[in-house]
């Protein structure tokens, strides 16, 4: 029987400019207090500063960041016998996008002494090449799921 009620997901509607869910999500993420117009403007900045320096389209270099950085794996915890197992499990679709984009945004953050559509446009252009904080952060995920191979048959 479960135990909680299932979860109703909120619809997120599609950026402006590209009709893009995930551009929406990734603003909705970006939000501080609510200024969501100030949010869209970095991101669209960030768009232009990736465009010029790698003569790419900066949507197409984002969407192959994000990839790069969606974790496969994860540990999560789980009490058996009065014992706390770290068990290896696939991450859901929506779930390994939303940590994706939280650890570029995380890393992105913690650069420091450039504007924030700067900082955020190093750290996707890094992602993109499969390098960068959130890149390590992902690499850091796997590494831990396979070593707690071993507890895999407690999955429930």
């Amino acid at each position: 029987m479960p135990r909680r009620r299932k979860v109703i997901r909120k619809r997120v509607f599609s950026d402006p400019v590209y009709g893009d869910f995930e551009v929406a999500k990734f603003v909705n993420n970006l939000l501080k207090d609510g200024k969501k117009s100030l949010a869209y403007r970095i991101f669209y900045d960030m768009l232009d500063i990736i465009k010029e320096r790698t003569k790419e389209d900066g949507l197409a270099v984002f969407k192959k960041a994000v990839s790069q950085v969606r974790p496969k794996l994860e540990v999560r915890p789980r009490r058996v016998g009065g014992a706390t197992y770290q068990i290896p499990m696939e991450v859901p679709p929506a779930r390994s996008l939303a940590l994706a984009m939280r650890w570029i945004l995380i890393s992105a953050r913690a650069r420091k002494g450039k504007p924030m559509a700067e900082r955020l446009a190093d750290e996707i252009i890094e992602a993109s090449r499969g390098e960068g904080a959130s890149i390590k952060k992902r690499e850091e995920t796997h590494k831990m799921a396979e070593s707690n191979r071993a507890f895999a048959h407690y999955r429930w």
